[in-house]
């Protein structure tokens, strides 16, 4: 029986970083165990005589990031009992995809920086961006934290390293000011409130003008209510290249312990937000749509691949230029990066995977009795009809022609369909340009055509074939077909492993 967790659409599993340092050589335990003393007691040797360390030991993972730090990168580090450790491989990876994010030419450097200046939101203790970003790269960092821990901490290991200190500043989140979502905060401002709650305990914040969008989440949980993130952190002058953030990923931290096989430590403040990761990072694209070009670039990490799409409406209803996505993997962990731009694109955005990909093909298997080919083609008809699209079946070819304007593409990338809720994925290193761009290249409708195979009992073949020769409509045609095969897959498929796209390893 072939196994249940090969990677759909018949692709490899995504690598790390191709200028990630461990890429080709990951870490040799054994070697470090003889280089240094300290991590020795942490190694033990498998069956086949390979050396092992325990996951799930925080103090071997604590000592494994330590040493590697100081033999690979030159940059003493340590951390206090309980504060998350980071995994260097998976830390490298994002750093390399933002610097190539800043080498692209998409969007255009425009803030007159002569150094790279990132701005790392939650630097924890560990302070790990700034330090890999600067020692490897010679950026400038601010790294700001809300905790007394994290901000002695942080500058701890920035002031044990004087050939970076200089490139980092770690700077403290005032905790007593309080945000709200967008939509509490013009009722706020609708009932002449001036401050969010009473001056004698909480200091007043000019937010300026309400926003005339609102980004509450489908859950009014998925709010969030804690201190600044970048609006009321970042100064009224300065300017960067980038923000990166590893976010809270969970709403508890019972949640955040399900993972048996890993310890990787930390706080509450590090782990848990109310409304999770998806609510955090919504509070960074609302303040993104504030301060617009004072980034040329907004990040994020993400860890449930289930939140990308419902992120990426909200990118759109803020007026975006460009939204990349990408996925980090280390061993058997999964991460996906978010990143996005108000800057004007300095060239014609492609979909950078899929330009040439004419014929797209995925099964579906495992499919009931009562579940046919012609059942499949009208669950196509209604998702792609539900966006407005005009859609001719032929039963008797099992196929499916369709059209689709700008504005049809526009809402079911948007989520807007009645499936958008359980189903849409995003692939990795996918640009997409903003609704506001589609109107630069309105001229020619999607066309394409969606056909059922019978394979054997049980497994259908559905296939997309492209009618237009331009390469930039089949990396719209690319996204659009994907949402499809995971509709198809949630609705038909009875055999699936984590269907909402969630990870099962811990924020690491």
């Amino acid at each position: 029986m072939p196994s249940k967790k090969k990677r759909k659409r018949g692709g490899e599993r995504p690598v790390i970083h191709p200028r990630n340092k461990y890429s080709e050589n990951p870490p040799d335990f054994g070697l470090l165990a003889s280089l240094y003393p300290s991590f020795e007691p942490y190694v033990f040797y498998s069956h086949g005589g390979r050396p092992r360390i325990d996951w799930t030991d925080f103090n071997a993972t604590r000592e494994l990031t330590r040493v590697l730090l100081l033999h690979d990168h030159g940059l003493n580090w340590w951390i206090p009992d309980g504060q998350l450790c980071p995994t260097v491989p998976n830390r490298l990876n994002y750093i390399h995809w933002i610097e190539d994010l800043l080498a692209s030419d998409l969007i255009p450097c425009t803030l007159g920086n002569s150094v790279v200046k990132g701005f790392d939101i939650g630097t924890g203790a560990n302070c790990i961006y700034p330090l890999l970003g600067a020692s490897l790269l010679g950026w400038t960092f601010v790294g700001s934290d809300v905790t007394d821990v994290a901000i002695e901490w942080a500058n701890r290991n920035v002031d044990g390293n004087p050939h970076v200190s200089e490139l980092i500043e770690i700077r403290r989140v005032d905790t007593e000011i309080k945000i709200f979502d967008a939509e509490e905060l013009q009722n706020r401002q609708k009932d002449n409130i001036n401050s969010y709650v009473d001056s004698s305990n909480i200091k007043s914040v000019d937010m300026g003008p309400a926003p005339s969008f609102s980004l509450r989440s489908h859950s009014a949980k998925k709010s969030y209510h804690g201190p600044p993130v970048l609006v009321g952190v970042i100064k009224d002058w300065e300017s960067f290249d980038f923000c990166m953030c590893n976010p809270p990923f969970f709403e508890t931290m019972e949640e955040a312990g399900l993972n048996p096989k890993t310890s990787c430590g930390g706080t509450p403040e590090e782990m848990v937000c109310l409304g999770g990761e998806e609510a955090f990072i919504t509070r960074i694209i609302e303040d993104s749509a504030q301060v617009k070009h004072t980034f040329r670039w907004y990040t994020s990490m993400v860890g449930r691949k289930s939140n990308l799409n419902i992120l990426t409406s909200k990118l759109w209803n803020v007026g975006v230029t460009v939204v990349k996505t990408t996925e980090f993997v280390q061993g058997h962990t999964s991460r996906w990066g978010l990143a996005w731009s108000f800057m004007p694109p300095s060239r014609k955005m492609l979909f950078s995977h899929v330009t040439e990909k004419k014929n797209l093909s995925f099964m579906l298997e495992g499919l009931q009795r009562q579940h046919s080919a012609f059942h499949v083609l009208q669950s196509v008809e209604s998702f792609l009809c539900s966006s407005g699209a005009s859609c001719k079946l032929n039963a008797a070819t099992f196929n499916i022609d369709i059209t689709a304007s700008q504005n049809h593409c526009n809402t079911i990338l948007k989520g807007e369909t009645q499936n958008k809720n359980e189903a849409v994925r995003c692939k990795n290193e996918l640009e997409i340009s903003s609704t506001l761009n589609y109107n630069n290249c309105q001229s020619d409708d999607l066309r394409f055509r969606i056909s059922v195979f019978q394979q054997i009992p049980g497994t259908l073949l559905v296939r997309a074939t492209l009618h237009q020769k331009e390469s930039s409509s089949s990396g719209l045609f690319s996204l659009i077909f994907e949402q499809l095969e995971e509709v198809l897959k949630n609705k038909f498929c009875t055999d699936r492993v984590l269907a909402d796209g969630s990870c099962s390893y811990p924020r690491r």
